[in-house]
């Protein structure tokens, strides 16, 4: 079990959880939208909150600015923080907009906030697991669309919060963070969420 927890910090690293979160929502939306509206959604998505995130790591990791994907000391966290907030900006305003796509964009806008969030606190020394803010973002955004749709996806959400179970005993195994640092990015990824919930509900 102790070789097969890291796997976890990787398939829900939060580069990819902005995309699992659309496909999400394209498939449970898929009659209100055309197929090359989903596809140039997604399209967009990939590219400003992963390609664009890998280049940007690659020129922070030559410059020495970073060591690793997962970005462990709290120094290194700060300035690609500031550049994903400034990528969530461009998203929420040129392409996952509030009239095309509302839960979607309230979505994208709870991570704003959470990202705002978790880079103030680096400036008072605390980090929070960037990894549990996302997938917890991710699994209140998924119970919001259950209700929202009247559909049951019980099993779905089941299966979400046990991954919230693997991938924070993931990063205690991997020594990533302390339970305070997993309990912070929980609460700092679910709350925005149930905050914003409200107003596309």
């Amino acid at each position: 079990m102790k070789k097969i927890l890291p796997f976890f910090s990787y398939l829900f690293h939060p580069i990819f959880i902005p995309v699992y979160a659309a496909l999400i929502y394209f498939f449970l939306n898929d009659s209100y939208f055309t197929n090359p509206e989903i596809y140039f959604a997604v399209f967009q998505i990939v590219i400003i909150t992963i390609l664009l995130p890998v280049l940007f790591f690659f020129v922070l990791h030559t410059a020495g600015k970073v060591d690793s994907v997962m970005v462990p000391e709290i120094e290194q966290r700060k300035i690609p923080l500031v550049i994903q907030c400034f990528l969530l900006i461009l998203l929420v305003r040129k392409s996952i907009t509030l009239d095309h796509f509302p839960e979607l964009y309230f979505f994208f806008l709870g991570g704003l906030l959470s990202t705002v969030l978790a880079l103030v606190l680096l400036f008072f020394g605390t980090k929070a697991s960037l990894h549990l803010m996302t997938i917890s973002a991710l699994t209140i955004f998924v119970i919001g669309l259950s209700i929202h749709n009247q559909t049951q996806n019980i099993n779905f959400i089941a299966f979400l919060a046990l991954m919230n179970g693997f991938v924070a005993s993931s990063r205690l195994e991997m020594k990533a963070h302390t339970l305070k640092e997993l309990v912070i990015g929980f609460l700092l990824g679910a709350f925005p969420q149930l905050l914003l919930m409200r107003y596309w509900l």
